[in-house]
């Protein structure tokens, strides 16, 4: 609702403010002394000016706003408002379609008033905000079905032991003796006391009969294991938010420069807008590239495999790099022909993400070089750069979600961490896998090894 809220208001500012700059440029143009002389009405566009103030159902706006307006366009009245209506019931959306904004001016003798019919813009605005808050509202209703479900899923296997150890409590109740009883009944409620606030809990191994160790040994693996994947979740959770904040932010803080004085200052107006523009595609990258990994956390991504030659991909991308980039040099070295059995854009995607990673890292004027080379069970694509490296203790960790090496050349380079994770979750779906060298101050070099389809069958 917050981001709903600001983009309404910067949209109608930016109505507000084009309809002001439009009618600013028609007094200074000299326009009105036309008007009464040689005619009584004059339209330039969507813009209508008559030599009598029109009656309408009006707002007019607060003494200091008409104030600041009119400091060096001469004193007139603004007001926002609209016709009479012949039909008192209007609809909402005709109400607003049939807005104008009104200055009536006193031109030495007659009012002269330029009105500008702004209902036109307000209603495709607010067409949008309905058409956003409504595909946000089925999000949420999605979100809220599934949530219940999801935990449901995770801790189902927990309500089915607990039962299934009740119910071998029961039955060898009257079999055992009582220390062996307590045993199995203090398991079935460790169990039973068991959910997503409490997956740390653990049954005691130790004290438990030699028949039972293998059971708790086996709860405790598979308590590990869920508690592992759902501490997952969250620090994935908590880094996208973390990766949101950030933008979102910054976002404010451009507009509160706006509300207070960017408005009057071309310069701070366009610095706000860009900024704002560019923050806005960082969080639609972002956003991209965690429902990506959403997808494929859910296997819900498709993989269309064909048999192709990976060396026509990589000298696309070569062309594509060195014509957005030429500020690089991209040079390729291909053992033709390479065929894999793979997806052809998934495996694009992940070339692509390395190169990007090397444009990002590598000085100007260094080469980045992109081989492919063939062997008996695989082709291997290869990424090699002269840039700034990475150290030894990273390398394991670069793979991970939101892991970055370095904050502060992260943040001038761009990005939140999650290529790297992109292109290890392609590779692990084709049955590939990486390999990495690189040395802090002379480059890095990354290789996807890809199998090759060995029999007719396999393509």
């Amino acid at each position: 609702m917050a981001i709903n809220l600001l983009i309404l208001f910067l949209g109608s500012a930016v109505i507000f403010w084009s309809a002001e700059s439009d009618i600013r440029g028609i007094i200074r143009s000299g326009t009105l002394s036309e008007l009464g002389s040689r005619q009584d009405s004059i339209e330039i566009g969507p813009y209508r000016l008559t030599a009598h103030a029109a009656a309408l159902d009006s707002y007019r706006f607060p003494d200091f706003v008409q104030k600041w307006l009119n400091r060096d366009v001469g004193q007139g009245v603004r007001e926002i408002g609209r016709p009479p209506a012949d039909q008192p019931r209007d609809s909402v959306f005709k109400q607003i379609r049939t807005l104008q904004y009104a200055l009536t001016m006193d031109a030495n003798g007659p009012f002269i008033q330029i009105s500008f019919a702004i209902g036109q813009s307000f209603h495709v605005l607010i067409v949008l905000l309905i058409v956003l808050l409504a595909l946000e509202m089925l999000f949420m209703i999605r979100e809220l079905v599934r949530g219940p479900r999801r935990i449901r899923q995770i801790l189902q296997p927990l309500y089915a032991l607990a039962d299934a150890a009740r119910t071998l409590n029961a039955e060898v109740s009257s079999l055992g003796p009582p220390a062996e009883d307590r045993q199995i009944e203090a398991l079935a409620g460790v169990i039973s006391r068991i959910d997503a606030s409490r997956l740390d809990r653990r049954s005691s191994v130790d004290s438990a009969q030699d028949e039972l160790k293998g059971l708790a040994a086996a709860i405790n693996d598979m308590l590990n294991r869920i508690d592992q994947s759902y501490q997952s979740q969250v620090r994935f959770v908590s880094d996208a938010s973390h990766e949101l904040r950030t933008p979102i932010s910054v976002i404010q803080g451009y507009v509160n420069l706006l509300d207070r004085w960017g408005k009057n200052d071309e310069k701070t107006l366009q610095e706000s807008i860009d900024a704002i523009k560019s923050e806005t595609q960082s969080m639609k990258e972002l956003v991209e590239q965690l429902l990506f990994l959403a997808r494929g956390d859910n296997e819900t991504i498709q993989l269309h495999r064909e048999t192709f030659d990976v060396c026509e991909v990589v000298d696309e991308i070569a062309r594509e790099a060195q014509m957005i980039d030429p500020a690089h040099h991209v040079e390729t070295s291909l053992q033709r022909p390479a065929l894999i059995f793979a997806d052809k854009p998934l495996i694009k995607q992940a070339i692509r993400i390395l190169v990007d990673n090397s444009i990002k890292y590598t000085p100007d004027g260094e080469t980045i070089t992109l081989k492919v080379a063939v062997d008996p069970r695989s082709v291997r694509i290869t990424v090699q750069d002269n840039g700034i490296g990475i150290a030894p203790e990273s390398i394991p960790l670069v793979f991970n979600r939101f892991y970055r090496s370095d904050e502060s050349r992260t943040r001038k380079t761009g990005g939140a961490g999650l290529g790297l994770s992109i292109a290890k979750w392609i590779m692990e779906r084709h049955g590939a896998h990486f390999e990495v060298l690189s040395r802090v101050g002379m480059g890095t070099r990354i290789t996807m090894v890809m199998p090759v389809p060995t029999k007719p069958e396999d393509a």
